[in-house]
């Protein structure tokens, strides 16, 4: 893939990564539609998934319970159940990526809120941010 503009090869590897956040959102929604393990769902695709969205879905996976524990710590006046599927499945996403990958802090989080504002209620993209923030705090302090 050619490299334009300012930023060279580090924008390509950004426009990838996000790419393969959305995508890994999108089947982990499908997984749990359809009740799938992450193995089961990628046997159904006709086109492979980006090595990093399954790597994501993987670790969400294997992690799925801590990562949904952390999420719940933070909740207020709310339990993990009663959010949206598609808010729970971002949040452990992202929870997953902080504990797994060296991915900025700032990025996972920005990509995350922005997909919530997409994907979810007028109200995700905030609620997302500050428990995903909250998060972030304890599981990458500086």
């Amino acid at each position: 893939m050619p490299e334009t503009g300012r930023g060279g090869p580090a924008i390509g590897r950004a426009q990838l990564r996000r790419e393969a956040r959305e995508r890994a959102i999108e089947l982990a929604y499908e997984g749990e539609q359809r009740s799938l393990s992450v193995a089961e769902l990628m046997a159904t695709l006709t086109l492979p998934a980006d090595p990093f969205a399954e790597a994501l879905l993987n670790a969400a996976e294997t992690h799925k319970d801590e990562a949904d524990k952390r999420v719940a710590e933070k909740l207020r006046g709310w339990s993990h159940e009663r959010l949206p599927l598609i808010d729970r499945l971002l949040m452990r996403l992202a929870v997953v990526e902080f504990m797994t990958t060296d991915t900025p802090t700032n990025v996972v989080l920005s990509e995350t809120v922005d997909l919530a504002g997409r994907y979810s209620t007028d109200e995700s993209s905030r609620f997302v941010n500050g428990v995903l923030s909250a998060l972030a705090d304890e599981l990458r302090p500086t």
